[in-house]
């Protein structure tokens, strides 16, 4: 890992310039090789209860509509949610990332953003949205906000650079929603990644949101690591189903 100041080098260096880019996230950030800023889980604890940013977003939009500036809600967010919900063209956690702060800082905590990294993306988006998903994560740490590393890969050309944003032997966090793992492609390459993560990253826990009613996960449990389900309406739907055999 390295350290790269971002902002010095740019103040120094382009008088005047814009941080279009958003490099004020990542000042004293620590970078792996293929420059990805690390994202560390700074919560402690095993979350209660998870509430998707949609449903946080309106709760917040409810309290402050009544003037109740000082509520607190136990439970983390997570962003296992469309990414039209918090990436659009007027919501974006990257172009507004202080409304988003404004809400998250009345929670327990967040499980960082899950930017989406589809296999039929190029992969310069998909290193653009792993970059940024780690970068707004280091940043909510920086404001006090407790975060929980959120892990995430595609195919095996992906696993070169999709760990770096990831802390070693720490808590992290994943969603199967919308994975399609009945479909035994997809469960095959989300089955070897999810290894591969746990061979390379070493956690100690693994929170999942969405289904863990899989073989994959019986093999991490075996290996020692905790598994903790948080279920979602859609996980309860497909846990009628039997899963891929």
């Amino acid at each position: 890992m390295k350290n790269i100041n971002l902002i010095k080098t740019t103040s120094q260096n382009r008088k005047g310039l814009i941080d279009v880019w958003n490099a004020k996230m990542v000042e004293s950030a620590t970078f792996s090789k293929h420059d990805i800023p690390l994202c560390p889980t700074t919560a402690t604890d095993i979350p209660k209860c998870l509430i998707g940013y949609d449903e946080a977003k309106t709760i917040h939009n409810k309290k402050t509509s009544l003037k109740q500036k000082d509520y607190h809600i136990n439970a983390f967010v997570h962003f296992y949610v469309d990414d039209s919900k918090f990436d659009g063209k007027r919501n974006s956690f990257w172009t507004y990332p202080d409304k988003v702060l404004e809400i998250l800082k009345h929670f327990d905590g967040c499980i960082c953003v899950d930017v989406s990294t589809y296999s039929d993306f190029p992969d310069p988006i998909k290193r653009w949205n792993y970059y940024r998903m780690n970068a707004f994560g280091y940043w909510l740490t920086t404001k006090g906000i407790k975060v929980i590393s959120n892990v995430r890969w595609n195919d095996k050309s992906t696993w070169r650079y999709c760990f770096d944003g990831n802390p070693h032997n720490s808590m992290l966090c994943l969603g199967t929603i919308a994975s399609g793992l009945k479909y035994k492609a997809n469960y095959d390459m989300f089955h070897e990644g999810l290894l591969k993560m746990a061979e390379v990253l070493k956690p100690h826990t693994l929170l999942v949101y969405g289904s863990i009613n899989y073989p994959c996960f019986d093999e991490l449990k075996d290996i020692g690591i905790t598994v903790v389900e948080y279920r979602s309406k859609t996980s309860e739907v497909y846990e009628r189903r039997q899963p891929y055999e």
